[in-house]
């Protein structure tokens, strides 16, 4: 009898911190119920990765049809990506002496995360497709959890994918997570420090985003070379953002939801002041600016196309909310957050190492 594997990752939500994962940061991250990837493996005597029809299009109605289909989808599916990974992971076994059988499958996914939305879809379907390679090689116990999400991100970067460590952590780990990711801990450990948080501490959350984003901010970002460059306003910003993910942590704690929210609504403004109008695209501004229009708190899920968003006053501003992006287009939804995937499913439970409570970068 076929056994077939199938795991699913969730999209997720950066609440607080991001970007500064990539600049030595904190940041608190969950992962979002709302949207997946799922990604099925068979054995097969042949090793083949499926293009899903969907999202790997190689048939169009006409030549308009294709260069429609590129402008808004990109040139790239997830084939592409599941190829990544499998090379990604064999590479990190024969480094580290972990022997794998020689029986192929067939590796094919699907997924429902809105793309160019900030929500983390690219890595959604890498990280459910290395759950089904340790299962289907039977190494899940030799792989550290914490060593997982960066080879999610090798694959992603092998593919000229830029981006920090903290989706994937959220989407391997699931759930609410604070992490540290301080240069002490990288350079030492190879990645971050991560620690559950009971999400059941956040207060109501909603999503907007646009359908089909037209303008999510196509211009170059300089910030990455400036910081490198030792550029104080940025080193300094930065360090300011990390905090935030610091000070969210004792206020979801202490449930102090107006410290929450004025820590959301600061986390947007700082990174508006690091990266400029043009970075951030006119339609991202305006998630935000609708959002505050009726008083929430709100910020980007991550680099863009969709923002979270508070709504302290409870159902009567929610509906201003939802009254507020129809008239403008955006879609609303409830967040619905995921509960930790590292359970007695996994022989490895979350670390639950002591945090250095610092709180600067």
């Amino acid at each position: 009898m076929t056994t077939i594997i199938e795991h699913k990752s969730y999209a997720r939500i950066g609440l607080l911190g991001n970007p500064s994962d990539v600049y030595f940061g904190k940041t608190i991250s969950f992962s979002l119920g709302n949207f997946w990837a799922e990604v099925k493996l068979k054995p097969s005597d042949e090793l083949k990765i499926e293009p899903n029809p969907h999202h790997d299009f190689v048939n169009f109605k006409s030549l308009n049809h294709l260069v429609k289909r590129l402008e808004t989808e990109g040139y790239y599916g997830g084939v592409r990506l599941l190829m990544a990974i499998c090379r990604v992971f064999w590479k990190y076994c024969k480094e580290n002496g972990i022997d794998l059988h020689d029986r192929n499958f067939t590796l094919s996914y699907d997924t429902n995360v809105p793309r160019q939305t900030g929500l983390s879809g690219s890595s959604a379907i890498v990280s459910a497709a290395l759950n089904c390679l340790l299962d289907f090689y039977k190494v899940r116990h030799l792989i550290k959890v914490e060593v997982r999400p960066n080879l999610v991100l090798s694959a992603e970067n092998e593919l000229g994918i830029v981006a920090g460590l903290q989706d994937r952590v959220a989407q391997i780990y699931g759930g609410l997570v604070y992490m540290d990711f301080s240069k002490e801990y990288m350079d030492k450990l190879g990645y971050g420090i991560y620690k559950a948080m009971d999400a059941n501490l956040l207060p109501p959350l909603h999503l907007i985003y646009a359908e089909n984003p037209s303008d999510s901010g196509k211009v170059h970002s300089t910030v990455r070379q400036r910081w490198l460059n030792g550029d104080k306003f940025i080193i300094s910003s930065m360090s300011e953002v990390a905090n935030l993910a610091f000070e969210g942590q004792k206020a979801l704690l202490e449930k102090n939801y107006t410290k929450l929210a004025e820590l959301m609504n600061r986390n947007f403004d700082l990174r508006r002041s690091m990266f400029g109008d043009d970075v951030l695209g006119a339609l991202n501004i305006k998630m935000i600016e609708v959002a505050r229009s009726v008083g929430a708190a709100a910020k980007f899920t991550g680099s863009g196309g969709a923002a979270v968003v508070y709504c302290p006053d409870g159902p009567s501003q929610v509906k201003r909310l939802e009254d507020a992006c129809q008239q403008v287009g955006f879609i609303v939804q409830t967040v619905k957050v995921m509960p930790s995937f590292l359970s007695e499913a996994d022989p490895q439970a979350l670390p639950q190492t002591p945090l250095n409570t610092k709180s600067h970068v």
